[in-house]
Order: structure tokens, then sequence, then C-alpha cells
């Protein structure tokens, strides 16, 4: 892995982390703003809970050594998390500057995950 692409990767992640970690902490806690925002995209409030504990799970996965298939794993969960936000929004009918937070999340779980050293990706076993 050339030394620019570890700068990609680490910059990329450590920015989706505390990206995760935050909006993770905020849904746990459920702050008034969150809780008002998943009344308004028509989701129970338990949810918050749901994705608040899986993001800051996943953030730990990606950041620990090892464990490749929990990373991918991790990886598919903060994609799936950040696209359906954008599309909750855009159904919702939300102005576009809402889709600001949750697809510069999916940009950068899309550039970690590809700029991953070779370490911290599942690798087929060849029999």
């Amino acid at each position: 892995m050339t030394k620019r692409n570890k700068i990609i990767y680490w910059v990329a992640t450590l920015w989706l982390s505390l990206g995760m970690t935050a909006t993770g902490i905020v849904q746990v806690i459920k702050m008034k703003e969150e809780v008002d925002m998943m009344h308004h995209l028509g989701y129970p409030i338990y949810f918050l809970t749901l994705l608040g504990i899986w993001k800051i799970l996943g953030v730990i996965a990606v950041l620990i050594p090892k464990f490749t298939l929990l990373k991918e794993w991790a990886y598919a969960g903060f994609f799936f998390a950040m696209s359906g936000a954008v599309f909750s929004h855009l159904a919702s009918g939300d102005e576009v500057i809402t889709l600001f937070g949750p697809v510069l999340l999916l940009v950068l779980t899309i550039v970690s995950w590809y700029f991953r050293p070779l370490e911290r990706k599942l690798i087929a076993v060849q029999s």
C-alpha cells in the first residue's frame, strides 16, 4: 500500500469514525433534534437507540485490528444506514441541505472501505 493510499484511508476512516460516533451518541441519548427528525421521517423513536448503538459498535469494529469479516459488516451497515437516511430525507421532501451529512458519511464509508489496507480486508481462502 502506498503512503498516499494509507493517508487517504486514515483521513477518511477517522472522519467517518468521528461522524458515526457523534451521530451515534446523539441518537442514543435521544437529543430533541434527533427525536423531532425521527417523527418527521415517520420512524419510531426506539429506532434512534438501535441506530446509535450499531453506529458506535461499527466504529469500534472498523478501528480495531483484525476481525476482517466484522469490518465488512460494519462498512455494510454504515452504507445501508446512510443510504437509507438519504432516501428517507428525499422521500420526506426535505431540502437538499439535509442530505449533506448522510451523503458525506456515505462517501467517507466508501472511501475508507476502498482504501483499507490489505490486513483489514477480507481475503477469500484458496483451497
